[in-house]
């Protein structure tokens, strides 16, 4: 990432010279430190709301994390397969979003299992890693997650106020690099806000990635079974 901040640079110095015009977000983005952060998005995937967001993330050249409940993917299949061409991470958010707190082992296990079932015959063999409904899960369940588990460090409630431009207030205010933020593909003010946070945030040096890439760029070896609620913090239960 470092490296594409300096060639960055070293492309925007050459247009300087030559004459050519500079697009004002991309000089603020190559003078500043970058800062990095996740989007992550669950409940989905929704036909129209999750596709309204992949074009936008296609067109502002930014990654994001997709949690999917299984009984939300048939019919749905071109959706995650376009998430994965890409670049996108796509992780289980399980089969009918039940809670995984004080659930009895072999329903925790069957609604992890099918939903990866899903993904790994549409997808392939993969490491679909797992954010606990509510983010609630207790040590015992979590014995039996052989993933990582990623909860979340700023949360808009974007569910609750169902208003692009307070939810987007909302994470502005407080972002911070290293920060996963919580939302959901399944509504539409949601994906608004989301697309405002990148317009705003990437002429302030923010770079999105999925998860996966946040914590191999703040060095975090993730472990299976462990509870991720930002790039370098770990939440107990």
């Amino acid at each position: 990432m470092k490296r594409f901040f300096a060639l960055l640079s070293a492309v925007l110095l050459a247009a300087l010279y030559a004459g050519r015009p500079v697009q004002p977000a991309l000089q603020a983005a190559a003078l500043q430190e970058p800062k990095y952060v996740a989007l992550t998005f669950d409940d989905g995937p929704r036909r129209d709301t999750t596709s309204a967001l992949l074009d936008g993330l296609l067109e502002r050249g930014a990654h994001a994390t997709f949690f999917v409940i299984g009984q939300q993917i048939p019919g749905n299949e071109d959706l995650l397969l376009r998430m994965a061409e890409e670049g996108h991470q796509i992780g289980n958010h399980t089969y009918s979003h039940v809670s995984l707190q004080g659930t009895a082992e072999f329903t925790a296990i069957e609604e992890i299992h099918k939903t990866e079932v899903l993904l790994e015959e549409l997808l392939g063999p993969g490491d679909y890693w797992l954010r606990p409904p509510y983010g609630l899960v207790d040590s015992r369940t979590s014995a039996l997650v052989s993933t990582p588990m990623v909860y979340w460090s700023l949360d808009p409630e974007d569910w609750k106020k169902l208003d692009a431009g307070q939810v987007a207030r909302q994470i502005l205010q407080n972002v911070k690099s290293g920060d996963i933020v919580l939302l959901h593909d399944f509504y539409p003010t949601s994906v608004e806000a989301a697309l405002q946070v990148i317009d705003a945030l990437q002429g302030e040096g923010y770079v999105f990635l999925t998860v996966r890439e946040l914590m191999e760029q703040f060095g975090t070896q993730p472990q299976a079974g462990a509870l991720y609620a930002s790039a370098t913090q770990e939440r107990s239960w």
